[in-house]
């Protein structure tokens, strides 16, 4: 990743010789700085916390800490802020705001939308630090450090023999998805992440530390589009006791001929006109696989099912009556989800490979069998047209909805209740030529298109924490005008400078 910053010239001459902020070197960088002159850094310092840590380009540490999942449209970053603790992230933002600096808060830098690159001679705010996990003494709530990752949360909850709804995938954070909804595993038996807030502090656009809970204004906006209107510092969310702990699953590998039936079957057999059972999720890939197929792209079927050993027979059978190429499964508990899936932290989709990631999400309430057709045979074409992309996937996953859809509608930001499927094109690639993006982007909107033409919607569903940043408002955050006006009242009282606008944004 090449990234050019307007900060870099004073922060090479005046901080070369000098090492990041780190724990009690807080004094002795202070007077490092001042005595260089550099008392724009030395201000910064002396307002954060001895835990605190500063880093600049072309230190080994600021590489590390502000590289991303994807390499699509980087922000602009001249100074890294490891915050320690929640004051510090206060500090932060009244500072880059007497400076007019503009700022950046994140966790593991998964963020793949466009509107982060125009970040300019920025302040990241890396949050990393802030990840404890605190179960209350009534063994109902935890509270969350901001910056925690699902994997933290979900192993520092086990251990007390509770758990909550998280994302799917170990290492990306808590309270990222949930600001923009958050599917997850146990979604169906208690609710999006999102549904499980009880409160958050939440440091505003003018560098206040607000408690935002149900008797907030902003408690409607903050879950669904909550990147709008500050940083999450701690939160506070509803945990459960692990009553069912034994997890299994089922997996299918079938050629690109088994297209039809594999959609159909999951319709019939899975979905059931948004009736899936609570204990179950499916989870599909159009992949290339030349272990599978080395031609052409496979279907890579799972199905997942809480509280067994094995997967039940009468949710197997109709696919292993399919004929997959491959067929395996196997059990364990809550934890093993991400590795069975794909989506641990030492797996490859975690890992930040230098490479652009385009998403192009969707979410839909059944799989229209031509559509899923046209989807696989372009991306198919696609691949062996433009080797380079072959690393791509369309990802389909398929939730049940009960806990999801306990919640009304009406009652926060996120707009898309009714969706048991979110889908995504997913284009990877090595950001080598601007053609080779261009290509990416039109492939993965064609694809996209294939599958909003066949749904029958009138308006896209575009879950925002997928967005490439290419769609709009209305397609992040519901089409209903009555939404869309709250969410601009909302956003011109609390943030009307639009501080917080690099994620998908309101206006």
């Amino acid at each position: 990743m090449e990234v050019v910053m307007v900060g870099v010239a004073w922060a090479a001459n005046s901080l070369g010789n000098y090492l990041p902020l780190q724990g009690n070197s807080l004094n002795g960088f202070i007077e490092r700085c001042s005595s260089q002159g550099n008392n724009f850094t030395a201000d910064l310092a002396a307002r954060l916390s001895p835990g605190a840590k500063i880093s600049f380009p072309g230190e080994e540490t600021f590489a590390e800490a502000t590289a991303r999942w994807s390499t699509f449209a980087p922000p602009n970053i001249s100074i890294n802020v490891e915050v320690a603790v929640e004051q510090d992230v206060v500090e932060v933002v009244r500072f880059a705001n007497e400076h007019n600096k503009s700022y950046l808060a994140v966790n593991n830098r998964h963020g793949a939308t466009n509107g982060v690159g125009k970040v300019k001679d920025g302040i990241q705010i890396l949050m990393s630090q802030l990840n404890s996990v605190e179960v209350a003494a009534d063994g109902q709530t935890a509270t969350f450090g901001g910056g925690v990752l699902a994997k933290d949360v979900t192993e520092g909850l086990w251990a007390k023999n509770k758990q909550t709804v998280t994302g799917g995938c170990e290492c990306v954070s808590l309270v990222g998805p949930g600001l923009g909804g958050g599917h997850g595993f146990l979604q169906g038996r208690h609710g999006l992440v999102q549904d499980q807030f009880v409160s958050l502090n939440l440091v505003t656009a003018d560098g206040k530390l607000t408690k935002v809970d149900q008797n907030h204004e902003l408690w409607w906006a903050v879950r669904g589009a909550g990147h709008n209107f500050g940083i999450v510092t701690s939160i506070t969310s509803k945990v459960y006791d692990v009553v069912r702990p034994k997890w299994a699953y089922a997996s299918f590998f079938y050629t690109g001929d088994k297209v039809e039936s594999v959609y159909a079957t999951i319709n019939e057999k899975l979905l059931k006109n948004n009736t899936q059972e609570v204990e179950i999720i499916n989870y599909s890939l159009f992949i290339n696989d030349p272990t599978v197929d080395a031609a052409n792209p496979i279907i890579q079927f799972f199905i997942v099912q809480e509280d067994t050993e094995i997967v039940d027979e009468k949710f197997t059978a109709p696919f292993t009556a399919l004929g997959p190429a491959v067929q395996a499964a196997g059990g364990g508990d809550y934890r093993d989800l991400p590795t069975w899936t794909g989506n641990a932290g030492d797996q490859i989709f975690c890992q930040k490979l230098g490479l652009s990631a385009f998403r192009f999400p969707l979410e839909l309430q059944v799989y229209d069998i031509a559509a899923q057709r046209k989807v696989y045979d372009l991306y198919n074409a696609a691949m062996k047209e433009t080797p380079a992309l072959n690393g791509s996937i369309a990802l389909f996953e398929g939730y049940s909805m009960q806990g999801v859809q306990a919640v009304p509608a009406e009652s926060s930001a996120y707009p898309f209740r009714e969706s048991p499927l979110l889908v995504a094109p997913v284009i990877f690639f090595k950001e080598d030529t601007p053609e080779l993006a261009q290509k990416a982007e039109a492939l993965g909107t064609n694809m996209r298109e294939i599958l909003f033409e066949a749904s029958g919607q009138p308006h896209r569903r575009v879950y925002v924490n997928y967005a490439l940043g290419i769609e709009g408002p209305e397609e992040w955050y519901g089409a209903e005008s009555w939404r869309q006006e709250k969410l601009k009242t909302l956003k011109k009282k609390y943030d009307p400078a639009g501080k917080f606008s690099f994620y998908n944004p309101i206006a």
